[in-house]
């Protein structure tokens, strides 16, 4: 069982940046593919982005391309997602989930684990 903890949210204003970590407790996540996925109140889960076990592959939304980056260090058991440039949009609850098919995956479905969240909202 893998446990994941997220943390990082909180209050930007617009063009703001955000660092949120994901964690690994229990289990690690040795192997295994990471993921990003937010939701919005009223809106269904959207796929952010999503790194491999050796960081070989990377995706990303369309709509978060050039803004946030994602990265991973395991020997601490950490995925990391830069968020630049954050907009109104942006706005949600955003949770990290991990996929033991080790593939960056943009179904909620492929994935085994998830986190609780953590909340972004972008306001002036």
């Amino acid at each position: 069982q893998v446990q994941l903890v997220e943390s990082g949210g909180g209050l930007v204003q617009p063009g703001g940046s955000l660092r949120l970590s994901c964690a690994a407790s229990g289990r690690t996540f040795v192997g295994h593919a990471v993921g990003w996925f937010r939701q919005a109140p009223g809106k269904e889960r959207e796929f952010v982005a999503a790194i491999t076990w050796g960081a070989g592959t990377i995706v990303r939304a369309n709509s978060v391309k050039g803004r946030f980056a994602i990265s991973r260090d395991n020997a601490n058991n950490m995925v990391v997602l830069q968020m630049n440039s954050l907009k109104p949009e942006d706005t949600a609850l955003y949770v990290c989930a991990a996929n033991s098919l080790n593939v960056p995956s943009q179904r909620p479905t492929a994935y085994n684990y998830w986190g609780q969240g953590t909340q972004v909202t972008v306001s002036s």
